[in-house]
C-alpha cells in the first residue's frame, strides 16, 4: 500500500492458527518501508516461503541487497527467521544495532532510521518489544506486536506483565495513529474516542 509519495509499504499479512499434524502454522506480518535511500523491513519472520517476502519486493523493483535496515519488534523466531535474506542490512532490536560482526549498544527509544521512520520502546508482548512509527501524508502508522491482530488478544498469553502491555497499547493509541499494523494480522484503524 502507498501512504505517501516517499514512505510506502508493502506487507505480507501474518496469521496464527491452522493446526496440522506436524504443528501450527504461524506467519509474521512483514512490512516494507522506504524513504529516500532507506529501505526497511520489519519482522522478516516465519512465512510460507522466502518468496513470500522476496517476490513482493521484486515487484516494487527492490532487491534484497538494497535493504538497508531490518527491525525486529522482538526476538521471537516467528519474527526474525528470515533476517539473513538481507545481507547488507543493519539489524535493529530494543537495545542495539547489529551489522556483520559489529554490535553497537543503542536503546531503540527514539532511534530514527529515516526522517519519517523511527522506533519506540513498547514492552508488553515481551519486555524487549519495540514498535516502528512511520509518519505518512495520512498520519502516523505503527507496526507493533502490542496486538497480534485487531482484536488483541485481549490477554496476551506470552506477556510477562499484563499491565505493561496495557501501558504499551495506551502509548501507541496516544500517538493517534491512522493505522496499526499488528504482528499477526491485517492493518486496522484504531477506534477513536
Amino acid at each position: 500500500r502507498d501512504w505517501s509519495s516517499d514512505v510506502c509499504s508493502s506487507d505480507l499479512t501474518g496469521y496464527v492458527g491452522d493446526e496440522t499434524a506436524e504443528g501450527m502454522r504461524v506467519g509474521s506480518t512483514v512490512v516494507y518501508l522506504q524513504q529516500g535511500d532507506r529501505h526497511v523491513i520489519v519482522d522478516p519472520g516465519l512465512v510460507p516461503s522466502r518468496g513470500a517476502i522476496l517476490e513482493p519486493l521484486a515487484a516494487l523493483g527492490v532487491d534484497a541487497e538494497q535493504v538497508t535496515d531490518v527491525v525486529f519488534s522482538h526476538q521471537h523466531i516467528d519474527h526474525t527467521l528470515n533476517a539473513a535474506l538481507f545481507p547488507a542490512a543493519r539489524f535493529h532490536d530494543y537495545a542495539a544495532i547489529y551489522r556483520d560482526d559489529l554490535w553497537t549498544d543503542l536503546d531503540a527509544e527514539g532511534r530514527h532510521l529515516a526522517d519519517d521512520i523511527w522506533l519506540i520502546r513498547t514492552s508488553g508482548h515481551t519486555r524487549e518489544d519495540i514498535s516502528t512509527v512511520v509518519r505518512t501524508d495520512a498520519g502516523l502508522v505503527v507496526c507493533t506486536h502490542a496486538w497480534w491482530f485487531e482484536g488483541g488478544p485481549q490477554d496476551d498469553p506470552y506477556a510477562p506483565d499484563p499491565a505493561e502491555l496495557a501501558r504499551a497499547r495506551e502509548r501507541i493509541l496516544g500517538l493517534d495513529p491512522v493505522q496499526v499494523i499488528p504482528g499477526h494480522g491485517p492493518a486496522f484503524t484504531p477506534a477513536r474516542g
